[in-house]
């Protein structure tokens, strides 16, 4: 802003006066070489039908011209108006304007200083009744301790040095007071006209300050924003809260995951992970994510994941339990879309098997470094209908370790999500330690952090390569049989001699004698052959399991008191810490109960 022509001038002033003079010459001279009137104006009272120049009397005062009448009275004035009828008003010029009237009359606070040094030369009366009464010709950072205050200081002088407008916004008074957005404006002002004797002074410079008092609308913004802070918690207790508090911790793995809400400024979403132990040490894996932000996302999330437990329960192959969650995704919200890969972990093949609705790759890194990714089938995502999921298998040996993700790990903005999947394999193939502390390091090597615009979920397992005194804690024998009634014999004898051996107690080596025979008989009365009995222990617990041809699923019922059979089932369930049974992937079935090991482990030397 130039202040020169517009400000520092006061009433009074010869500036002032000679600015009215050159303004009463223009308006006598509006006739000579004028632009013409619009067109909507001609042949009106008082507009010449040539576009010439209006009636004469009529000025931009208020006054008459030359006639000596009052503005409104004279021929041609309509009744009640100031001006005469059908004429246009003349604007008045700016420089009618006083600055002084004007910048006193703002709601907003105003100060000039000039100088180098920021000395004060006017504040408005919003100023004063703002701050108090500030003397003039002291500097900035005595007078205005205020602008000292607000931080203002340094911008005053990167406005002066500069000749550039800047604008300081929510800036707050100190102990709590009112909020102003600032702009500090650039001028250029003469001093008073010289003294004849005087040596001629140069244009001075300063800074005109406007401080806009933005308090109302920095409470409303204030308040947006804690409201927008609690909903955000709000989901992301309901988040956490639908996760398992707590990972179940299986015989043949280690296990851990880890779950980051997106930074403050981005909602949270749908991650989730879960770890099911479906019994005969097997256990399911299962990660996913709701397309999504907010609570609603979460809430869908909660419903798949308690879905999925249920499901789980059924000791189903993976594609069967995405088949059923596809269905039900579906029902819950139709609009919401979620990805999520199942997998089952059995230790007695060492695979795992698999299947992924649209999620991303499960990656295996093992024991000597190679990083493979889980190959296809890959469906669509859930809640989209119409596909019948598949599933596959990838090898998890002693000493591998897999990831299960999701995309916020590796999908970034104007990237390939292929990059960013690249780019885990080659963390994932120096990362070594706990599934913890491979987690952490994945994290760290990806860049998430506090302010990651998307949230993560990892889950990382590792199959332990065991050795030594821990190895002594895990085995494994089986028996092929072939039928007939040489079948059951044979079983007793063969669980009684691999018990005796691993040195269990007389009594649950008894309690798995007696299992081993109650399964097996009741594979030759349901079942068909191939027939096979496994017996395995880890460090707590001892499973004994017989799979056959049939795929008919037993089911424990009350037996009457005059039937020979149906009892075989209740025993099991009666002496056995859990059972179950599942169909297996060739066809047949796989009937199995497991008994927890003592405290006190067993003497191995």
């Amino acid at each position: 802003m130039n202040f020169t022509r517009w400000s520092a001038r006061f009433p009074g002033t010869q500036r002032r006066a000679a600015a009215r003079s050159e303004h009463a010459a223009a308006q006598a001279k509006r006739g000579e070489g004028a632009v013409p009137a619009a067109r909507g104006a001609a042949g009106r009272p008082g507009v010449p039908a040539d576009g010439g120049p209006a009636d004469p009397t009529v000025s931009g005062t208020g006054h008459g011209a030359g006639t000596g009448q009052t503005a409104g009275t004279g021929p041609g004035t309509a009744p009640g108006h100031g001006t005469p009828h059908g004429t246009v008003p003349a604007v008045p010029s700016l420089d009618e304007l006083s600055v002084r009237e004007v910048l006193g009359r703002l709601p907003a606070l105003v100060a000039l200083v000039h100088g180098p040094d920021h000395r004060v030369a006017y504040v408005n009366d919003a100023y004063t009744a703002g701050f108090g009464p500030r003397p003039t010709g002291s500097p900035a950072h005595e007078a205005l301790p205020e602008l000292g205050e607000l931080g203002l200081l340094a911008l005053l002088d990167q406005v002066q040095r500069s000749g550039k407008p800047r604008t300081a916004k929510n800036r707050t008074a100190p102990g709590g007071g009112s909020t102003y957005t600032v702009t500090c404006t650039p001028v250029a002002f003469p001093q008073a006209a010289p003294r004849p004797d005087a040596e001629a002074h140069p244009h001075h410079t300063g800074v005109l300050i406007h401080l806009a008092d933005v308090t109302d609308h920095a409470e409303a913004v204030e308040r947006l924003r804690a409201s927008e802070r609690r909903q955000r918690e709000a989901a992301v207790t309901l988040q956490r809260s639908l996760l398992p508090q707590e990972l179940e911790q299986p015989d043949d793995l280690r296990i851990a995951a880890t779950y980051q809400p997106g930074g403050t400024e981005a909602a949270v979403g749908g991650d989730w992970y879960d770890v099911i132990t479906l019994g005969a040490g097997r256990t399911a894996l299962v990660i996913g994510d709701v397309m999504g932000r907010g609570v609603r996302a979460a809430a869908v999330m909660g419903q798949l994941r308690t879905a999925v437990r249920a499901y789980a329960r059924l000791d189903l192959p993976p594609h069967e339990v995405l088949q059923l969650l596809d269905g039900l995704a579906a029902e819950i919200d139709a609009s919401q879309i979620a990805t999520c890969v199942y997998a089952v972990h059995d230790p007695n093949e060492g695979l795992l098997a698999y299947a992924s609705a649209g999620h991303l790759p499960i990656l295996v890194r093992d024991a000597d470094g190679t990083v493979r990714s889980a190959a296809d089938p890959t469906g669509p995502p859930l809640g989209t209908g119409g596909w019948l999921h598949t599933s596959g298998t990838i090898a998890l040996g002693p000493g591998s370790t897999a990831v299960l993700y999701t995309d916020g790990l590796v999908e970034r903005r104007g990237e390939d999500i292929d990059e960013g999947v690249a780019a885990l394999e080659r963390a994932l193939a120096g990362a070594q330690g706990t599934p913890s502390v491979i987690c952490d390091r994945l994290m760290r090597a990806l860049g998430i952090d506090a302010d990651h615009d998307d949230d993560v979920a990892v889950m990382v397992l590792q199959q332990p390569s065991r050795t030594g005194a821990d190895a002594e804690l895990f085995h494994n024998a089986a028996l092929e049989l072939l039928g007939g009634v040489e079948a059951a014999p044979r079983a007793r004898a063969f669980a009684q001699g691999v018990l005796s051996s691993w040195r269990f107690p007389v009594e649950l080596c008894d309690l798995g004698v007696l299992a081993a025979s109650e399964l097996v008989a009741n594979s030759l009365q349901h079942g068909t052959p191939p027939m096979r009995l496994r017996l395995r222990r880890t460090d707590r617990r001892l499973i004994v399991e017989v799979t056959d041809g049939d795929d008919h699923l037993p089911r424990r019922r009350r037996a009457e008191p005059g039937d020979e059979t149906g009892r075989g089932i209740s025993i099991i369930a009666t002496i056995a810490s859990a059972w179950g049974s599942r169909r297996t992937p060739g066809g047949g079935k796989a009937v199995w109960c497991e008994f927890a090991l003592p405290d006190q482990k067993p003497d191995n030397k």
